[in-house]
């Protein structure tokens, strides 16, 4: 029989792939939205894509400090 304290370590590691959700959707929603904007006004491709990869990058710093509170708080 586990104790309390051995099934913690496991649930903090369950809250991070819910929380991994997130920033998974939000990269799919940059890019979706890239390739959308790029086929209505192509022209426009290079400024859409410069923002998106900073988009990308705030996105997933979400995903890195979700994990890292998962390691702190396990």
């Amino acid at each position: 029989m586990q104790t309390l304290l051995e099934i913690n370590g496991s649930l903090n590691m369950i809250g991070y792939a819910i929380a991994t959700i997130a920033p998974a959707l939000g990269v799919a929603w940059i890019f979706a939205s890239v390739i959308n904007g790029t086929a209505r006004q192509p022209e426009a491709r290079g400024a859409m894509m410069s923002t998106a990869f900073i988009g990308f990058a705030v996105v997933e710093a979400l995903a890195i400090i979700a994990i890292a509170l998962a390691f702190v708080l396990q």
